[in-house]
């Protein structure tokens, strides 16, 4: 025990906030190609004369992807570790968005956008920040989930005015370029700097003791996380925490994510600007999502996904009314509460599943996310044929608000851990 922790109170920094860090980095560098079909949406229907549908369908296998890769993504940091598994992934996704320069059919959107980059983000989706935040943190883990996911979020939005300039100025393929350099350039970062576990440094995890540091699971990375899912299934708590993870990814990426601004664009504002209003809500996303694990470390983190849930289903209810050519101070209001509430879920999210399923629970989370993607990936396709086909999305915003609500009711029935009986 002190051949660990003499070199912990040597250092000035806790090597678990460069783990964090670096992380940080990772996630919104792979971040910003997910958020760029709603920029180029447009652009595509106009060059190639491919439909909404056909577009919607591309983002919804990447979404697809980036939810189920996420459960293996765990096991293979399990098995491999977390610097060799993200370095692969920021690779696979500047490959999977340069690679669309090339395209002239279709199909080949679907492949490099929706599979190579889905693969390569789903690699370092939130199961990341699980597996991070339970290796490197036993104090402060609600609050580093948050920060964490607030850039995994946040980093996506925040592109969207560079890529939508870009694409106005020079076109949609020097803007899926920059995306994809700025993929690339996090992979040296995370070779350098990011390390697997604390014991590799010589430290204990932050807030904890060397008993904290467990080792690592070194069964197949596919067997462990059938496993991990075949045993969470039996238990209420994981389908209701699946099923509002669902709702969750279905009203922010399927539904706002790539369709915001084309919407907006339908009612006359252009697409600069409402691009800037999305990258608005990645900017009070980070806020957000600091307070909710600041929150969640405090509050019981159902009564936080009962209000986050509800709140944002009364806004999506609201949003159709809001849209027009200019900016209006309600549409800001509209901006800033969606911005605040993005991924506030994730925090109390990820504190039900560590209650529930323990040392299993980075694993158990990464099904959980992939449900969100899922929800995600069938949103952005449904309502890209809701605007085909009724040449509007108002139903699409309409049937997103009443899911959210039922989405509170479901975080409510996850019932509490029984204690321990008395000694």
């Amino acid at each position: 025990m002190t051949e660990l922790s003499t070199p912990a109170r040597t250092r000035r920094i806790h090597p678990a906030w460069w783990a964090a860090a670096v992380t940080f980095l990772a996630l919104v560098g792979a971040a910003g190609f997910r958020a760029v079909p709603g920029v180029l949406m447009d652009p595509l229907h106009m060059e190639f004369g491919w439909s909404i549908s056909t577009i919607s369908l591309a983002a919804a296998v990447n979404m697809a992807l980036y939810g189920l890769t996420a459960p293996f993504a765990a096991a293979l940091m399990e098995r491999f570790g977390i610097r060799s598994v993200v370095t692969v992934a920021l690779v696979v996704v500047a490959a999977g968005s340069g690679l669309t320069v090339f395209m002239t059919a279709s199909w080949q959107l679907v492949l490099c956008w929706g599979v190579l980059v889905g693969l390569g983000t789903g690699s370092m989706a939130l199961a990341l920040v699980a597996t991070v935040t339970g290796r490197w943190f036993v104090a402060r883990r609600g609050l580093v989930s948050g920060v964490l996911t607030a850039g995994g979020a946040a980093g996506g939005l925040v592109f969207l005015p560079l890529v939508s300039q870009l694409a106005a100025a020079y076109g949609w393929r020097p803007a899926a370029l920059v995306v994809a350099a700025a993929a690339l350039a996090v992979a040296p970062l995370v070779m350098w700097l990011l390390r697997d576990r604390p014991r590799d440094v010589g430290v204990v995890p932050y807030g904890g003791t060397e008993a904290d540091d467990v080792d690592p699971v070194r069964s197949g990375a596919a067997r462990l996380a059938v496993r991990s899912l075949a045993t969470a299934a039996r238990t209420g708590p994981f389908w209701y925490l699946a099923l509002g993870m669902m709702i969750c990814g279905a009203t922010t990426m399927g539904l706002i994510q790539p369709h915001f601004i084309p919407a907006a664009h339908d009612h006359g504002m252009p697409q600069t600007t409402a691009a800037g209003l999305l990258a608005l809500v990645g900017i009070f996303d980070v806020a957000g999502t600091i307070a909710s694990g600041w929150l969640t470390d405090r509050v019981n983190p159902r009564l936080l996904l009962l209000a986050y849930y509800v709140l944002r289903g009364l806004s999506l209810l609201a949003l159709p009314w809001l849209f027009g050519p200019d900016i209006q101070a309600n549409m800001v209001a509209f901006i800033v509460f969606y911005g605040l509430d993005w991924v506030a879920t994730i925090p109390p999210t990820m504190a039900l599943c560590r209650e529930f399923f323990g040392a299993s629970a980075p694993v158990v989370f990464g099904w959980v996310f992939a449900s969100h993607q899922v929800g995600a990936a069938l949103m952005a396709l449904g309502a890209g044929i809701v605007r085909d086909e009724l040449g509007a999305y108002d139903m699409a915003w309409y049937v997103g608000g009443a899911l959210a609500v039922v989405a509170g009711v479901l975080s409510l029935l996850v019932r509490r851990m029984p204690l321990p009986a008395p000694a």
